[in-house]
């Protein structure tokens, strides 16, 4: 059974006249009949008596027109669904994102999005960077959103797209000493207590390699706390005298009002300033369908 045999039985059973179903579905008569017995051979049944020049429906004719009826109504639903998908006035964005990225840049860029398709929900699961690409490469999620390096196993199975940036900074407390001496060398990191981001922290990840690249050795550090998130570091500078490597992004208010201090690094000759900029990363499968409201949503990301 198919659709368009179910669109000529009902305009048969409507004018109860095979001529008059064939004009109005602009096909021959002949197309008409075929189809009504094919649909009556195939199930052993007859859907029209015919009376001299004349058909009646049958019983069975009347169940199919109720039926036929519906399920040509859902494919209407169905079809109009899928327009309106295309069309951005419904629809589903499911994000995966690191924390830093879902907690304090990415909120904007879902309220512009929404100022602009306001009948499409989305659904924003936030954890660290691993996760996050394990979960976009299972199709979890139509888009990730991370601030490190994608590792090897999946680089070839995501495509990766910057969408932004941002800064790493050293940052202390008041009880800590560099709080009021914020100018250190590279030779002084190790001289402090460190409160460092979990395994599959992006966070974390840039920031060894930037130790790396400035030759220091991570196994020298005093790491005296592994915390899962920016929030608890904070809190945990707050009251201590250690220092951390945390996103510019997430200590703006405490700037601010004086509660934690940006240290500055220089190179051992103190000729040179150091930095640890990282990119944000869009991702997405290469090989997964992307729909047109994960492709809008990527172009106000880059925006």
């Amino acid at each position: 059974m198919t659709l368009e045999q179910l669109r000529i039985f009902l305009a048969v059973a409507e004018h109860l006249h095979f001529t008059r179903a064939a004009e109005e579905l602009y096909i021959t008569q002949p197309a008409v009949s075929a189809a009504v017995q094919s649909l009556e051979q195939w199930y052993g049944v007859k859907l029209f008596h015919r009376i001299g020049r004349h058909i009646e429906i049958t019983d069975a004719g009347i169940l199919l027109q109720t039926e036929a009826k519906d399920i040509l109504d859902r494919v209407k639903l169905m079809e109009r669904g899928l327009r309106e998908l295309n069309d951005l006035q419904r629809g589903e964005l499911k994000l995966g994102t690191s924390l830093t990225i879902g907690n304090y840049w990415l909120p904007a860029k879902i309220s512009q999005f929404q100022e602009l398709y306001p009948n499409i929900t989305i659904k924003c699961t936030l954890a660290n960077t691993e996760e996050i690409c394990d979960g976009t490469a299972a199709g979890l999620f139509d888009l990730g959103l991370i601030e490190a390096e994608v590792k090897p196993t999946l680089q070839k199975t995501l495509d990766q797209e910057e969408i932004g940036s941002d800064r790493l900074l050293i940052v202390v407390g008041k009880a800590h000493p560099w709080y009021t001496n914020p100018i250190i060398t590279i030779d002084q990191l190790s001289e402090t207590a460190w409160v460092m981001r979990e395994s599959g922290s992006g966070t974390q990840q840039v920031f060894e390699q930037a130790l790396l690249d400035w030759g220091v050795d991570l196994s020298k550090l005093a790491i005296m706390l592994v915390l899962s998130s920016g929030e608890m570091v904070k809190a945990a500078l707050e009251c201590s005298a250690r220092a951390a490597a945390i996103s510019e992004l997430m200590v703006q208010k405490e700037f601010q009002l004086d509660i934690l201090r940006k240290v500055t690094v220089v190179s051992s000759d103190r000729q040179h300033q150091l930095e640890i900029k990282r990119p944000f990363l869009k991702l997405t499968h290469n090989q997964r369908f992307q729909t047109r409201i994960a492709k809008v949503f990527g172009e106000i990301l880059r925006s």
